[in-house]
């Protein structure tokens, strides 16, 4: 049965990943498209359901193409998306979820963050099934965002069918099965998977019990089969109706599949991209003030996940980048030497760390930009810089940048001893996505958090954790544990520098202290 060839398709923010995958988990082929992001206004982003399957039948199709094989050779696909909103109507069709916009625009995006005003009233309820996300919702989850929809767009409300996440609406897609993944309905729904029900004292607080009657009823695990391909979806993505298609994942989660299926227990998975999630799996229930879960079995069957993240990451480096006075000078010059403006970045750091010694040292950043999603679970923190000067040019974008990643991993510090703080154990640290490109990020996050870095031997974990969830769900392997040890290869191991630990201890302080400022002020103007 270990033979045949495992599709994975990741749904990011802002592209969609296709892969193919041999049963020794070496990628033989990889296609990529860009996806739109629409921002009407304010805190709100959606986009388009319509547009993203479209792009996702092009990468699979390229994908296959280019790894030269019978397509009769693919055994399984498997989705992830990231956890956004998708809103149909009875024929299948999308509905416009902001007054006024293109039905086209089904979607609202994780990062969408209109519904805070709901957020806060969910969580004065104080139900006791919010002791399963940490005490409180989060402005990206589903029910402040369903609660908003019913709210302030009642006609939609009325018109619609089906609430998807993203990565259960590709799954429906492809099979033609009304089911909902065990994944994205724990993690994002408040479903109460240990107890295989909703909390109906939350829906009922709320007034969202009629939201039952529009998701799906049938709810499967991860590594589930749903199906096979329907004769229309094999046509669109150019494989046969016997590719067996698996239950749907959150993104970060099949990248945790794949950075801790083969040892969860004590693994910490960090999921870089435009946010960072960070996944954590233990035989215990161990509730974290601040961190959502545990969750029964959303990643690993039959393991508690805790999800702690940052809600700007990616992101939050891109945005540095892009608003300095050197920004233009920094992407002018990547692109005459025709180099990623991150390697020329990370020269021009190289440049000033041989002047000075931890250039960082009196410029200090609280990277909260997009709010706090853990441990402080606050979506209306900001981010702030202390310690600016009239310096410009290369070297005040040098040191803004290298600040900037240090406090991204500083933030990653701060979950982490929430953890252990909270009774979990951490024994070994792995990363993917983003992070893994830039050899400089990697050294702060190393020596910031004080643990060696454990890489894997294939850079996208979340397309291949998700051809590893086709696979298990195809029969290959009988379950995630020896898929990944049979399908991950370990890579690089970043090593911990000891002689920047007392540095990075007092700018660690100096990160919290900045958060207890920021709070003061903040009391000064309300």
């Amino acid at each position: 049965m270990h033979n045949g060839y495992f599709l994975g398709v990741d749904v990011g923010s802002a592209s969609v990943r296709a892969g193919v995958y041999s049963a020794s988990g070496h990628r033989l082929a990889f296609a990529t498209a860009p996806v739109s992001q629409f921002r009407p206004g304010g805190e709100r982003v959606e986009q388009s359901s319509a547009e993203i399957w479209q792009q996702v039948c092009k990468t699979v199709k390229e994908a296959t193409a280019l790894a030269g094989i019978p397509i009769s050779a693919i055994r399984s696909l498997g989705f992830d998306a990231t956890c956004s909103l998708v809103v149909l109507d009875e024929q299948g069709q999308g509905l416009a979820v902001s007054s006024g916009g293109s039905a086209n625009h089904d979607i609202i995006m994780w990062m969408d963050h209109r519904a805070t005003v709901e957020t806060a009233q969910i969580n004065a309820m104080k139900d006791p099934a919010l002791r399963y996300v940490g005490g409180e919702v989060s402005v990206e989850m589903e029910l402040p965002k369903l609660r908003w929809l019913k709210t302030h767009l009642p006609q939609t409300w009325q018109a619609a069918h089906r609430f998807f996440d993203l990565a259960d609406f590709l799954v429906w897609k492809a099979t033609g099965r009304d089911v909902a993944g065990l994944c994205t309905l724990t993690c994002k729904w408040n479903y109460l998977a240990h107890e295989q029900r909703f909390s109906h004292s939350l829906l009922e607080s709320i007034d969202l019990t009629d939201m039952l009657e529009r998701i799906p009823a049938d709810i499967l695990p991860p590594g589930a089969a749903v199906g096979t391909l329907t004769a229309t979806a094999a046509e669109e993505l150019g494989l046969t109706t016997n590719v067996i298609v698996a239950s749907g994942l959150i993104d970060a989660h099949a990248g945790g599949v794949a950075l801790a299926g083969a040892h969860p227990s004590g693994t910490l998975a960090l999921i870089s991209g435009t946010s960072n999630c960070h996944m954590l799996c233990s035989e215990k229930e161990i509730f974290t003030p601040g961190v959502w879960g545990p969750y029964w079995s959303a990643m690993l069957p039959n393991y508690w996940l805790t999800e702690g993240g940052q809600s700007a990451a990616g992101a939050l480096v891109e945005w540095t980048l892009q608003e300095s006075g050197a920004s233009a000078n920094l992407f002018h010059k990547a692109q005459q030497r025709g180099c990623h403006p991150i390697q020329l970045i990370n020269e021009w750091v190289a440049a000033l760390e041989a002047n000075e010694s931890e250039p960082t040292r009196n410029l200090h950043v609280l990277a909260d930009h997009h709010g706090n999603r853990s441990p402080r679970a606050r979506p209306d923190a900001r981010g702030s810089v202390y310690g600016l000067t009239l310096e410009r040019g290369e070297n005040q974008l040098a040191r803004l940048y290298l600040a900037t990643l240090q406090a991204i991993a500083f933030g990653t510090r701060h979950i982490i001893e929430t953890l252990r703080e909270n009774g979990h154990t951490i024994t070994r640290l792995t990363l993917c996505g983003g992070a893994t490109h830039n050899p400089l990020w990697l050294r702060e996050y190393a020596d910031v958090t004080g643990c060696d870095i454990h890489l894997m031997q294939e850079e996208d974990a979340v397309t291949l954790g998700a051809a590893i969830s086709g696979a298990v769900a195809s029969g290959a392997w009988g379950d995630f544990t020896s898929a990944c040890k049979a399908m991950v290869e370990a890579g690089e191991i970043i090593q911990v520098n000891p002689q920047r630990r007392e540095f990075l201890e007092r700018k660690y302080r100096v990160y919290l202290t900045l958060w207890e400022q920021q709070q003061a002020v903040n009391q000064l103007m309300q």
